[in-house]
């Protein structure tokens, strides 16, 4: 009877969910393999990896040939598939539902408008050579800071992590989210006291794992940062 094969998934760390995968996977010492796919080489529409995921998208997760595309799908199954803490995903039906509530939530509001502030700040210029519209910018930040104003007042008014009193998938997905605009060099959270705080939990709930997969995200703030 053949062995088990080892986990691979299939990573952008310049992506959001890739990075909130990495980090689930190295905090919790799931073993696994990363097989690196940069999406601005067009790695992702090549016929084998397309064949892999016909989205040609990234994450993708290999688990003994069963294959998995969406980060949501793929958190959610490393944390039932996996011995890892039950605060990741609970198994008491309404904390978990809280969780599932978020994930629900976050890609019509957190990850959109998040990511359109780093799409129109730091994409776009480099694919148009035009420069930023700051009205759109504008726009953009206050749709964002809409979202940021309900994750202040309705998911963290009386608990310190988004879905309860410990970290779950809800805020590694909303942190990795919410990271993004700091490749423009724009950190979306300096004068909100309340979601740093929060930050600096989520942080330190993930120890090391946390800046090791923001580590191409942080030389992109730094070249944004040089040119002001």
């Amino acid at each position: 009877m053949a062995g088990r094969k080892a986990l691979e998934v299939y990573l952008d760390l310049l992506s959001q969910p890739c990075r909130a995968i990495h980090i689930f996977l190295n905090c919790n010492k799931i073993s696994h393999t990363v097989k690196t796919v940069a999406i601005r080489k067009g790695e992702n529409r090549t016929p084998e990896y397309t064949k892999l995921n016909p989205m040609q998208k990234v994450p993708v997760m290999v688990d003994n040939d069963f294959v998995l595309t969406e980060s949501d799908a793929i958190l959610k199954y490393l944390a039932t598939r996996y011995n890892v803490p039950s605060n990741w995903y609970p198994r008491h039906p309404e904390r978990r539902a809280r969780v599932d509530e978020y994930t629900a939530w976050h890609h019509t509001n957190t990850r959109p408008h998040a990511a359109k502030v780093f799409i129109m700040e730091v994409l776009l210029p480099r694919m148009t050579g035009q420069p930023t519209d700051p009205l759109k910018v504008e726009r953009a930040l206050a749709d964002l800071g809409d979202t940021l104003e309900k994750l202040e007042n309705m998911f963290l008014k009386r608990q310190p992590f988004l879905c309860g009193d410990d970290i779950s998938l809800a805020d590694l997905l909303a942190m990795c989210e919410l990271m993004q605009p700091l490749g423009g060099g724009r950190d979306i959270l300096k004068d909100r006291p309340k979601l740093l705080s929060w930050k600096s939990r989520v942080q330190s709930a993930l120890g090391d794992s946390f800046d090791e997969a923001h580590i191409v995200l942080y030389r992109l703030r730094d070249r944004s940062n040089a040119k002001l």
